[in-house]
Order: structure tokens, then sequence, then C-alpha cells
């Protein structure tokens, strides 16, 4: 049976080592498994979107550069030609899907092998649990200095999602957080040494993923007033300018009043009557 180191979640080391289930660490490394996973996945990893120009994507030579005979010089029949500087490209790169599979218990084998060679080699370390609740990358890499482990490249496997241990590790270009049921083999030869969690070698069944809620402080709804109908408020609007428009006039008026006052006319004098004229006398003496 293998065993292998044991530590607290504070870093510390415990007497005597972790013996690790012998259902899946037997100690059997199977190497061509091993080669075939690592050159699957790095295959599924290529985008394929390289791409070269042949002769007939390649623009002009429409016509033929010269005529066939009587010049001296090679014949040739476009400039397009993979021949000539600026041509097409002969059996150049094209888009295509790079993708290859492996069989479902071909990956558990790799899987398998990639574990037990880290097992074999004593950098496979069991941790009795990763406490960490809020993500803190200074946390983290203070366990990794009690452990001795910090300048190498580390594999945190952990029981189920650990959302703490994922965001503070995400800035450390030598540390990589995943399930344990996730890790793939090519995962496990990546990393110099791997850090697993207690349970999840145990078997024990993983607690679904919940996102911590932290409430925050209640905030007291503002209280909104109804809107006015638009009617209503043309309305009021209209009311408001002919009040305004009264007032401005009313104002006006007073103003001129006094001057009104000061300008009133003068009572005209009665007219004496006129003088009656005498009649005039008839001539012939009567």
């Amino acid at each position: 049976m293998i065993e292998a180191p044991h530590f607290s979640p504070a870093g510390a080391k415990k007497s005597g080592g972790y013996r690790l289930p012998a259902e899946f660490f037997d100690g059997t490394v199977n190497g061509p498994v091993l080669h075939e996973a690592v050159t699957v996945y790095l295959a599924n990893q290529r985008q394929g979107t390289a791409a070269t120009k042949t002769r007939g994507l390649v623009s002009g030579g429409n016509q033929k550069p010269w005529k066939q005979k009587g010049t001296g010089r090679a014949r040739q029949g476009s400039i397009r030609s993979p021949l000539w500087p600026g041509g097409g490209t002969t059996f150049g790169p094209q888009p295509r899907d790079y993708r290859l599979s492996m069989p479902r218990k071909v990956k558990q084998l790799a899987r398998r092998s990639a574990l037990n060679a880290r097992a074999a080699e004593g950098n496979l370390y069991v941790v009795e649990r990763f406490e960490q609740q809020s993500p803190k990358t200074r946390e983290l890499v203070g366990l990794l200095e009690k452990l001795g482990v910090a300048d190498q490249k580390v594999l945190i496997l952990t029981h189920g999602v650990s959302e703490a241990l994922v965001l503070s590790a995400r800035n450390l270009p030598r540390v990589d957080v995943l399930p344990y049921s996730d890790a793939s083999a090519y995962d496990v030869l990546w990393a110099t040494v791997v850090l697993a969690e207690e349970p999840a070698l145990a078997g024990e069944p993983a607690q679904p993923f919940v996102r911590a809620l932290v409430p925050g402080p209640k905030a007291v709804p503002a209280v909104r007033e109804p809107k006015p109908k638009k009617a209503a408020v043309k309305k009021a609007a209209a009311k408001a300018e002919k009040t305004a428009k009264a007032e401005k006039k009313a104002t006006k008026k007073a103003a001129q009043k006094p001057a009104a006052e000061k300008k009133a006319p003068k009572a005209k004098a009665a007219k004496k009557p006129a003088a009656k004229k005498a009649a005039p006398k008839k001539k012939g003496g009567k």
C-alpha cells in the first residue's frame, strides 16, 4: 500500500503517512497510455485556423506574361505560379480540425497512471481539508510556503468546487486549482507537486457548489410620488400662465394710474354769449 505525506489544514505535517486507497493507487504506471493522453490533450487545444493562399487565390496573372516561343526565356503561363515571387503556396496549411478522441476507460487508466506516478515519486501530498473561506492570495501562498512547495508547479485537487481557492490562485502562474473529479492526466503531469484533499481521496460525496451570499445593508425603499397625468399637468401650466399674465397686467395698470391723474384735462371756460348784431337800417326814411 502506498503512503503519502499527510498535513493538517494549517500546513503542519502529521506523524505517519496517509494510506492511499488501493483501488486507485496500485502502483501501475502505463507509459504508452500517458503519452497518448498527452498527445490527445495537446491536439485538442489547437485552433486549426492556419491558412495559406494557393495559386487560385492570389491576385493577378490573368494573361500569359510573354509569348511561348521566340523570347529565349523559359515558358511561363501565369505570374500566380508558385515559382514566381508573390505567387501561390504549394501544399500549404489549410483550416482543419485537429481534434482526437480517446475511449473513456483509456482516459481513466491514464489518469490513474499519472496519480500513481506522482505518488511513487513522493510528490502527492494529502491535506486534511482546505479551510480558506474567502479569496486571499496571501493565505494560499503562506500555506504553500509551510508545505515547502511555493517555488514549484502545484496542482490543488479540492473536494468539490472551492470558489475561494480558485479566486486566490488565479493570479499565481504556478498554481492551478481543480476539483478532484475534473483533473485529467495532463493536469496531473503538468504539476510537480499535487495537493489532494483527504475527503476526495476517501470517496466521500462532494457537496454541491453554492455561492455564499453575504447580505448587505437593507436599503430603505424611497417612496415615489405618483406621477400626475399629462392632461392635469397641461391644465395646471395653462392656469399658472393665465394667472401670471393677469398679475402682470394688473401691475402695469397700477403703474400707469398716477401718470393719468397728473395729465387730467383742464376744465374748459364757459363761452360768453355773443352780442346780437343790430339789424341794418332800411333805406327810405321809414
